[in-house]
């Protein structure tokens, strides 16, 4: 099994190989963005979220994790066609996300609930292979990689 520390030093090329295993790119992006660019909207997600969604997935949880569905199409990356990016901008309301960024995901599991992954998460901050940030108080997972101070970092939105 792979371990996180050889996520850390992965190229890039190795890590999609190995999100390819258990994340299909339509989970990962919106429908707008999958449709326009197919398989290069690959490019919109941050390298360092595709080594958090291995850590999670490959070693931490290890259980199945899912982010977009067939229903809930805004976990993943989100483009300004989103409908949660485009009522805001609507209203004239600043609207800044990790999830616009490619450095953000909301997961859910049919194994384990959110708050025990957070729980793991925390316990598991030195491993983890860059800092995160986790919301705390809702019932999926939201995690992302924007620059903090804290290798876990849980905020309440």
């Amino acid at each position: 099994m792979t371990r996180s520390s050889d996520y850390i030093g992965m190229e890039r090329a190795g890590l999609l190989f190995e999100v390819q295993k258990f994340f299909a790119l339509s989970e990962l992006v919106c429908p707008h963005v999958l449709q326009r660019d197919g398989d290069k909207a690959w490019r919109y997600l941050h390298t360092d979220l595709l080594r958090v969604l291995l850590w999670l997935r490959v070693e931490l949880l290890q259980v199945p994790l899912v982010c977009n569905t067939k229903t809930l199409k805004q976990r993943g990356f989100r483009c300004n066609c989103c409908e949660l990016v485009k009522s805001k901008t609507e209203k004239g309301k600043l609207y800044v996300s990790p999830h616009m960024l490619g450095m953000g995901v909301d997961l859910s599991s049919n194994a384990m609930t959110a708050d025990e992954m957070r729980k793991r998460i925390k316990a598991a901050a030195d491993t983890a292979p860059c800092n995160v940030r986790i919301e705390g108080g809702v019932n999926w997972l939201h995690i992302d990689v924007l620059p903090q101070e804290k290798s876990v970092y849980e905020f309440h939105a």
